[in-house]
Parts: structure tokens; sequence; C-alpha cells
């Protein structure tokens, strides 16, 4: 199985092109090699995955985590959706830009949001599967986010009234984040 790694505007979020193998029977796919990755520049350890099932319209995040940041790696088992990352790290040349794509079981594409990113997620088909390996583990105290239309920012969502949990139909613009509650950008 081949890879195909594919940068995006924002340096360090990667779009992964995975081959899959068709037969008779089915498919099947490697979603996964650490030392394939790693030759295409993600050389992390992952320790947490995640699934989360959502139904058409929902949008998830802005999320993001200060203190035990996880870089993700996203991929949509079943449906569509737009997948977000926003560089939020304090002094970061791209800082408060964004990049979408489209993730879905069909176009075989994973995305690789770094520490320090915000990232969240739209649902375009009737209900999406999506499953994400993480850098880190969740730690509840360390749950931060961005408002979904900071317009500032200025996503371009395919939505104008998503479903949204009541959590992050509370989170803050980015400009009302006070600078101890964002990551800071490494060169």
């Amino acid at each position: 199985m081949s890879l195909k790694f594919i940068d995006t505007s924002l340096p360090g979020v990667v779009l992964i092109e995975v081959d899959e193998y068709r037969d008779p029977r089915g498919i099947f796919k490697e979603t996964y090699h650490r030392l394939k990755y790693a030759e295409g520049g993600i050389d992390r350890v992952f320790v947490q995955d995640n699934h989360s099932h959502s139904r058409k319209g929902t949008l998830r995040g802005l999320h993001y985590q200060l203190v035990h940041p996880q870089g993700k790696l996203v991929s949509v088992i079943r449906g569509e959706m737009f997948d977000v990352a926003v560089d939020i790290r304090l002094g970061s040349p791209t800082f408060g830009k964004w990049a979408g794509f489209s993730l879905s079981e069909g176009n075989r594409r994973q995305a690789f949001i770094p520490e320090g990113f915000a990232h969240g997620f739209y649902v375009l088909s009737e209900t999406a599967d999506v499953y994400y390996k993480c850098t880190d583990f969740y730690h509840p105290g360390d749950d931060y986010g961005i408002f979904w239309s900071d317009p500032a920012i200025g996503i371009d969502w395919p939505a104008t009234e998503p479903l949204l949990s009541e959590k992050d139909r509370r989170f803050p613009v980015l400009d009302d984040i006070r600078e101890d509650r964002l990551p800071v950008y490494f060169p």
C-alpha cells in the first residue's frame, strides 16, 4: 500500500491519500503504519483512538487543548464531512488562518491536524462515523474552544444553522481569548 502526503495552506496540516485494495470480497486499506507516516513527516506516537457518530448538520468544534495538546489523525469511516483546522499558535505566521477539506469514505483521505491547532467538522451526509487517533490523552480540564463562526477567522462552512452542543455554542471568538489560554508557536 502506498500513501500520498499533500501539504495544505497551513504548514503541518497534511492530507493523506490512502490506497485501498478492492476485490469481490470488499476492500482493505491500511489506515496507519508508523514507519510510513514518519517517512511522510508525521512522526508522532498516537496514544488514544476516538470514534464519533453524528447526524447530518452536526458541527463539532472548534476544539483545542492547551496543557495536553492533541495532534489528530482524522478519518471518515462512513459518510462525508467538511473538516477544518485553524492555526491558533501565538506568533505563528499563519495565526488565525484556516484550511478546510472534504473527508469521506469515498475519497480515502485522512487529515493530520498537529498540536496547537483548533479542529472542527461539519457532517454533510445523513450520518458520519469519524475515527481519529490522538497524540495525547483527553483531559477534561484542558478542553478549550473557539466559536465556530468567528467572523475574524471567516471559515467558509457549508452551513448556516448547524446542530451544536451547548458547550460549542458558548465558545468565545479568538480575539476574546486571553493569550495565556492559547498555544505558542515554536518554529
